[in-house]
């Protein structure tokens, strides 16, 4: 792990003496001050709700050793300017290194730390299913090498340099998910983690919000292949074939391309899906004149892409297709959409970290294909800007054609039931609910042997309070708020 000298030489660009700084090494890194341990380092950042400064006192009460500030803290501790000349006697413990900008310095710090190392780099970005590629990605590339990968969806300009500053000289390979909210991001996060690979899984109107058009969303997505080493120095771009705005994206880089999809031109490609329902999927692997026959335990065709992603790394980084299949049946973390035991004999689909248009109507095809009465919770989509009324409007028509009930909750939500109301279903089969709370109530009256109950919201929605009261005794109560 880093050292006190490093954390003093990634920040400043100036390295202690030996007999300024003790030779200690830090345990962890951490940005909740209810995280630290003996011998961590506390990065204090200004949150949306709450000061990290204000709990660095907390922190070293916990055993930390030193603090990344930007401000004075109500602390004990010694207080390291890095603006100005370094200290040339003995420091004491503990230490506070106060930068012009905390999340400048730690992102500084990150990128000194992953410059130390030589692993090959996987960086994954897209609209949609970014952590559960990266997650297969992983999954696949540690058969064969000692791979660190980006904690779930520590994917912004935090949790990306937290996950470097864990990297050590036993890593071979890295995977790091990459999200943004604005054009640049990608772009500040590759000049960071310096990725080899770069995989774009798709472009849609998620942050449409934010961005404002498509194109200027496929533009902050392109910034991770525009990153790449050329094709001379190792540079791969693996791009989803099947999407036009990823596929565009072949003229935005130097790197080698590599396209996968369900179109045979692509580089590999796969044919004859098959959903097993809640058993998983099978299909065919093309790659260069050989065919595989597979079956893999994601749920619903469309996962078919992310297997793709996946194997086009393993292949890519000279994997054997007997490591890839193995990666691709082991995935031992919990994946975004995953079916749990309910009340009363039901099964209910856990899909609510995330939604958007695309992977919603995607989770009601895979529901589609399962067996028994048909339930669907569905909750607000957020940041969709003036795809709002036509993402929301666009679910209520798909889910016209595959539930047998429709429940939504929220202002949006309610959109979704109008337009399954106006597209022909019957009042008694669409129920517009205010939030959460009233969802639990109806679902546990109306649930029963046999059904499947699909829940999905965007995260704001909070519905894995409705997934925790479905999956639990009817007389313990399940909803909390804040």
């Amino acid at each position: 792990m880093l050292t006190l000298a490093d954390l003093v030489k990634g920040i400043t660009g100036q390295r202690l003496a030996e007999e300024v700084v003790p030779n200690l090494e830090l345990s962890e890194v951490v940005i909740d001050s209810r995280e630290a341990r003996p011998n961590s380092l506390f990065v204090a950042l200004r949150g949306e709700h709450q000061d990290g400064h204000d709990f660095v006192a907390d922190a070293f009460a916990r055993g930390a050793v030193a603090a990344l500030i930007e401000r004075e803290v109500d602390a004990e501790c010694q207080i390291v300017d890095t603006k100005g000349p370094l200290p040339d006697v003995s420091i004491r413990l503990p230490i506070c290194l106060m930068a012009e900008d905390g999340l400048k310095a730690f992102q500084s710090l990150a990128a000194f730390w992953r410059a130390r190392f030589s692993p090959r780099v996987v960086g994954v970005t897209g609209s949609v299913g970014k952590t559960t590629t990266k997650e297969m990605i992983w999954s696949v590339l540690r058969k064969r090498f000692r791979t660190l990968r980006s904690w779930g969806s520590y994917n912004n300009e935090i949790g990306l340099p937290l996950t470097l500053l864990y990297l050590d000289s036993s890593h071979e390979r890295v995977v790091l998910e990459m999200g943004m909210y604005a054009l640049g991001e990608v772009t500040g996060l590759a000049a960071i983690a310096r990725p080899h690979v770069g995989v774009v899984t798709n472009v849609g109107p998620t942050h449409l919000e934010r961005l404002g058009t498509i194109e200027r969303i496929a533009q902050a997505k392109a910034e991770l292949v525009e990153a790449l080493p050329p094709a001379s120095e190792g540079g791969v771009a693996i791009l989803n074939g099947d999407d036009p705005m990823v596929r565009a994206m072949t003229e935005k880089t130097q790197a080698r391309v590599f396209c996968y999809g369900l179109d045979p031109a692509c580089d590999l490609w796969a044919s004859h899906i098959e959903s097993q329902g809640l058993e998983g999927i099978r299909f065919q692997f093309h790659h260069k004149g050989e065919r595989l026959h597979v079956k893999i335990p994601l749920l619903g065709r469309h996962s078919v892409h992310t297997a793709l992603a996946a194997a086009a790394v393993g292949l890519v980084e000279g994997e054997s297709w007997e490591e890839i299949i193995a990666g691709l049946w082991d995935v031992t973390e919990q994946l975004r959409l995953v079916a749990v035991q309910g009340i009363k004999g039901s099964t209910i689909l856990d899909d609510t970290y995330n939604a958007s248009p695309t992977s919603t109507i995607a989770a009601l095809s895979l529901l589609e294909e399962l067996s028994g009465r048909k339930i669907t919770v569905l909750g607000d989509m957020l940041e969709l800007g003036d795809f709002e009324e036509e993402g929301h409007r666009k679910v209520g028509r798909r889910a016209v054609d595959v539930v047998s009930m429709l429940i939504t909750v929220g202002p949006r939500g309610r959109i979704i039931g109008q337009e399954a109301l106006a597209c022909g279903m019957t009042e008694g089969d669409v129920f517009i609910l205010k939030d959460n709370e009233q969802a639990i109530a109806h679902l546990r009256q109306i649930v029963s042997q046999g059904d499947i109950v699909l829940v999905k919201g965007s995260r704001g929605m909070k519905m894995e309070e409705i997934v925790a009261a479905l999956t639990a005794p009817l007389n313990q109560s399940h909803f909390m708020r804040d």
